[in-house]
This record gives C-alpha cells, sequence and structure tokens, in this order.
C-alpha cells in the first residue's frame, strides 16, 4: 500500500499538504519530492459582526451569564486525547462552566459515563451528531473557548471554524494539531496532563479580556474562508499550467 501510495504521489506535478508537519510523515513513506503548504479553509468564516451572534446563540442554548462554555466538536475516540477533558474538568467543577460535546464514536457512551461518574452530570452534555451548519455555528459562536487537546490530528478542521467564530483553542504543545498555535496570541498552549490543562481552565476563567483578545487573533490568523483559498489554488494552477506549457 505504502508504495502505491508514493507512486500515486511521484505522478503528481506538485504535492500539496495542508500544514509543515505532514511532510515528516510523507517523508516516512518515502515521498522525496517537493511538498507545497496549502491551508484548509472553513464555510464559518466572514465579514459578519460576531457580537449580536454570541448574545443570540447563548439565550437559545440557555447559557447564564456566569457560566463559561467549552467546546469539543469531533469524533468522540480516545485517540483524541477526550479522557483528558473530562478528567481536567473534573478538577474544576467549584467553577461555573457548561462543556458541551459534539460528535460521535466508539468512545461516546464511557465519556458520558466518566463524566457522570467524576460528577459532571449536571456540567457536561453530550449533543450527538449535528450535520446542520448553521446549528453547529451557534455552538461555536456561544462557545467561549474550544478544548482540543488531540495528539492525533494534524490540521484539524475544527480550529479553524472555531476561530472563524473568534473562540480560541487550547491545545497540547507539542502536538502536531497546534502547529499553527501561537501560545496566549491565537491560542492557548498547555502540557499533555490534567493539572496544566485544569491551571489554564482556571486561568482563563478570570480573564475574559484574554479570551476576547486571542479568539480576535485567531479570527484574523486561522480562520481562511474557502474563497480566499479557492483565489490560491487558482493561482497556482495557473502557474503551474503556465510551467507545463513552456516545457
Amino acid at each position: 500500500m505504502t508504495n502505491e501510495i508514493i507512486r500515486f504521489f511521484e505522478k503528481a506535478d506538485e504535492v500539496w499538504i495542508p500544514q509543515a508537519s505532514v511532510e515528516e510523515t510523507i517523508r516516512e513513506y518515502g515521498f522525496k519530492g517537493k511538498v507545497e503548504i496549502v491551508d484548509n479553509g472553513n464555510d464559518f468564516s466572514s465579514n459578519i459582526p460576531i457580537e449580536p451572534l454570541i448574545k443570540a446563540a447563548r439565550e437559545e442554548l440557555s447559557i447564564t451569564e456566569k457560566e463559561m462554555v467549552f467546546l469539543f466538536v469531533g469524533q468522540h475516540i480516545w485517540e483524541k486525547n477526550t479522557r483528558l477533558i473530562i478528567e481536567s474538568l473534573a478538577l474544576i467543577q467549584d467553577l461555573p462552566f457548561k462543556m458541551f460535546f459534539i460528535g460521535v464514536g466508539y468512545a461516546a457512551s464511557d465519556l458520558k459515563q466518566l463524566a457522570d461518574d467524576l460528577g459532571l452530570s449536571d456540567k457536561v452534555e453530550f449533543v450527538g451528531m449535528i450535520t446542520d451548519r448553521e446549528k453547529l455555528k451557534k455552538y461555536y459562536v456561544a462557545a467561549d473557548l474550544f478544548l482540543f487537546p488531540s495528539i492525533y490530528d494534524n490540521a484539524p478542521l475544527v480550529i479553524r471554524e472555531a476561530a472563524a467564530m473568534h473562540t480560541p483553542s487550547i491545545m497540547v504543545e507539542g502536538s502536531s494539531s497546534a502547529e499553527s498555535i501561537i501560545d496566549n496570541f491565537n491560542g492557548f498552549l498547555i502540557q499533555n496532563t490534567c493539572e496544566s490543562f485544569a491551571a489554564k481552565l482556571r486561568e482563563l476563567m478570570v480573564s475574559p479580556e484574554k479570551i476576547h483578545t486571542v479568539g480576535m487573533n485567531a479570527s484574523q490568523s486561522i480562520a481562511r474562508s474557502w474563497e480566499s483559498v479557492t483565489d490560491e489554488v487558482l493561482d497556482r494552477y495557473k502557474k503551474l499550467m503556465a510551467r507545463k506549457w513552456r516545457n
């Protein structure tokens, strides 16, 4: 299978990857050619004012003024470090927050049971799969922080969707997922421990201005519309075809 992948890559005029760290994986396969980085876009990016959307979304989801909202969107599998989220939240359950898990996966029932066992049933809600993009957007915009400690993913679309809604992510330092994150500028980085995660949440729950600023930076530095990406891709195709014609 690996040889088939490499033969496929070698037939291409250019190989595009969504972020620099993916190159390491391709090299492990054995590909030695040049690679180009082309960012992913998302369909939530827009110039619409965000504040009115936040107020409406929080009211619709029955979020109280004192509650901070945390969000995870993705497969409910252990590889995405979902256990770390639940166990870290257990360390701050004295604070007012609401956590939404959106998605499905083989670990969903065990995650819910873990939350119940740790006394978090009134603070953690498992929403299930949401296919309606406008409904999903409401959760992103209502959230103060997007919790994504995965050490399994690369170039995750969900952190770009969150950033488009001015919601900064908390991610594990050194993970491939967090490659685009500059700590305290467009997101927040933690060590891969419950203590580090919980301490960061406690710190940020009393720093709403910091969250707001970092969320703004995330929207400007991480989130790109698909229209923007399409323009870049079209330009790349034109240059590639021009080179082919010259040859």
